[in-house]
């Protein structure tokens, strides 16, 4: 006996795979992104997970986009469909022309071969280890003077590198997430992923780490993915991609989204707050 609604059979997704013009072994590529960006993050995918029927097709060129949605859209399931940690039902994800996963193909390329940079909501530092060694993880393999480089580097950028000897549990919410996002950024990723930023934030350090982290990712041009819930974030964003029951519903930027609010979600998200 099975719980939920019934897993589609192979044939149902040979169906959604034909129903569009296709290549790349009959997927549909992703919807190109603006002209002025060619598509350099390719995802159509597709997963069942208990009520949540995920389809999603979604194309990111050196941008940031936003996606927006209700507790439950499947926006931390595409997360981890990309970071390869949960593998689609179908579907195909390619990253500056390099394919990450195809089911048809028979390709799903590890996690750690990925090359992407991931910011999870906790940030995910080590408490025994100080800054600097949290920023050097993740580059093993390497030799130690070109890690400790790197993260030097990017602690530095960050505007954290007096911190290095430092430990999370003594700094401030501010702190630990640049400190993440040196070691994030450390590894020289292509691509770059955030699950809700400022969810553990105050509302003072919210809006101060808004406008750095803006400032940062139009200066890095690397693809960017925010998944994120508060309306206040849409200001990071190109575009917003907003998901409804595993869908993508309505996507544009933000200017355009509130000429024309596909949803109720849509219209209470994109309300001014000025």
């Amino acid at each position: 006996m099975t719980c939920g609604p019934p897993r589609p059979s192979p044939s149902s997704w040979w169906s959604l795979r034909s129903s569009s013009s296709s290549s790349c072994g009959g997927w549909p590529r992703a919807q190109s992104c603006r002209a002025r960006n060619c598509a350099v993050l390719e995802i159509a995918v597709a997963r069942r997970i208990g009520e949540l029927d995920l389809r999603i097709d979604l194309a990111l060129g050196r941008e940031t986009v936003l996606v927006a949605g209700p507790n439950g859209a499947g926006k931390s399931t595409l997360l981890r469909l990309l970071l390869g940690v949960l593998s689609p039902d179908a579907g195909r994800i390619a990253l500056d022309g390099e394919v990450l996963f195809d089911d048809v193909a028979r390709i799903d390329v590890a996690v750690e071969e990925r090359e992407l940079a991931y910011l999870p909501q906790d940030y995910a530092l080590f408490p025994h280890l100080d800054v600097m060694r949290n920023a050097m993880f993740g580059l093993a393999g390497l030799p130690r003077e070109e890690r400790l480089h790197r993260a030097t580097e990017w602690l530095e950028r960050l505007g954290v590198g007096n911190l290095s000897r430092r430990f999370p549990p003594g700094l401030s919410g501010g702190e630990r997430q640049r400190v993440a996002l040196a070691r994030a950024l450390a590894r020289n990723p292509r691509a770059l992923l955030l699950d809700e930023p400022f969810a553990s934030l105050d509302p003072v350090a919210r809006r101060e780490l808004r406008v750095s982290l803006r400032g940062w990712l139009r200066s890095w041009r690397l693809p960017a993915l925010i998944v994120s819930h508060d309306p206040a974030d849409a200001v990071l964003a190109d575009r917003i991609a907003v998901v409804e029951k595993g869908r993508v519903v309505q996507q544009g930027t933000l200017d355009e989204l509130r000429q024309s609010a596909a949803s109720s979600f849509v219209s209470g998200f994109v309300v001014r707050r000025d």
